[in-house]
């Protein structure tokens, strides 16, 4: 009998966070093939789920390889989660769920979603409840954010209310919304966390893991359970083996020179032809190769060639001629992806009056979460 995921025997020490137009099958499989860990689909709206709207449920496929089957839903309405959770578990055959309550992103919020919906205690243990009762033995795990913003923590209510309701597992990004992606993560909350949720429930963390020895002072500083990783693979799935090396202590496995890297941006956007189609799949690739060549010193004009490319053969003949350096020691944590913020969140009318009150977010209102 296959042990459970999260039981002491089996839980993951890395755990790949859901980002949307990025964490699809080619690139699950790409950050599989150097590491260990937990790799999550990217976030979709259990009402969408329900509706059988066809963009959402194309980002619940799987490879056929792929397992464990991990997939982040939002919700906002108990019934809906519970209906979207069995609907996964029978049709796509998901072995795991994870409930996001720390997208910040406005389209969310405002209709209470993500980030928002932990300052209403009544419905987050609600919604929890509901998913981790129609998933039975499927675990279910959530992942959020300190609070809306420095007025309006919620982290600590949320981990105890979810360690009562029974999720396998919890992840706490050490930012507010309202800080969006600004700023340093505030990794002693989620020390905080730890120290308040049961220890055989496993917390992690996330935040501002760059490099694999971030990861390590992560887990030494709060005590957490293992980290999420999302900025910090963008352009670098091989991050997963530098993460299993240092914690099994042993020695880092070197940085790639950008010869290495362009061989495996080919593969890369072979993978995402290969799922979605030639026009769709280069175009979804373009994002990627900014990320890739972030910090490796290959000049300006090939890049932004790169971001234009239309057809897997232009990719080869621009990767044909990079020049083959290595990546600057002083780069090795620059950071990648999102940098915006801080931000107003956007919440729907009197949302903060009564953290306690029966307020229900909009029924609708994760009908446009797929993605983030």
């Amino acid at each position: 009998m296959t042990t459970p995921l999260f039981s002491p025997g089996n839980r993951p020490k890395v755990v790949l966070a859901p980002m949307a137009g990025v964490t699809n099958a080619p690139f699950r499989r790409l950050c599989r093939r150097y590491g260990g860990g937990l790799f999550v689909g990217e976030m979709v709206s259990a009402r969408a789920v329900v509706e059988g709207n066809p963009k959402t449920m194309k980002l619940t496929e799987f490879a056929g390889d792929e397992t464990p089957r991990s997939l982040q839903l939002a919700a906002v309405d108990p019934v809906v989660v519970a209906e979207a959770v069995r609907r996964l578990i029978d049709t796509v055959g998901v072995d795991h769920f994870d409930l996001n309550f720390g997208c910040p992103v406005r389209k969310v919020t405002r209709n209470g979603g993500g980030a928002a919906l932990p300052y209403k205690r009544k419905l987050l243990r609600a919604v929890v409840g509901a998913a981790v009762t129609a998933a039975g033995d499927v675990p279910v795990t959530i992942k959020f954010r300190v609070g809306i913003d420095d007025d309006h923590t919620t982290h600590l209510d949320t981990g105890r209310a979810a360690a009562d309701l029974g999720v396998a597992a919890m992840a706490l990004h050490g930012r507010t919304a309202a800080q969006l992606y600004s700023g340093r993560a505030d990794w002693a909350t989620i020390g905080e966390l730890r120290s308040v949720v049961p220890a055989e429930i496993p917390v992690y963390g996330n935040g501002d893991i760059w490099e694999a020895g971030d990861a390590l002072a992560m887990v030494h500083q709060t005590g957490c359970d293992g980290v999420v990783v999302g900025r910090g693979c963008l352009g670098r799935p091989w991050l997963f083996a530098h993460l299993d090396a240092v914690f099994a202590s042993q020695p880092l496995p070197s940085f790639p020179r950008s010869g290495e890297v362009a061989t495996i941006m080919a593969e890369h956007a072979k993978e995402l032809v290969a799922w979605f189609g030639d026009y769709k799949g280069v175009r979804e690739f373009r994002k990627h190769t900014a990320w890739y060549l972030k910090g490796y010193p290959v000049g300006g004009g090939i890049r932004r060639s790169l971001g234009r490319i239309d057809s897997l053969d232009e990719l080869d003949d621009l990767l044909a001629e990079l020049p083959d350096v290595s990546l600057p020691h002083e780069n090795r944590r620059v950071a990648r992806g999102h940098t915006r913020g801080p931000q107003a969140v956007a919440l729907p009318d009197r949302w903060l009056d009564d953290p306690w009150d029966d307020l229900v977010a909009d029924p609708a209102g994760d009908s446009a979460a797929s993605g983030g």
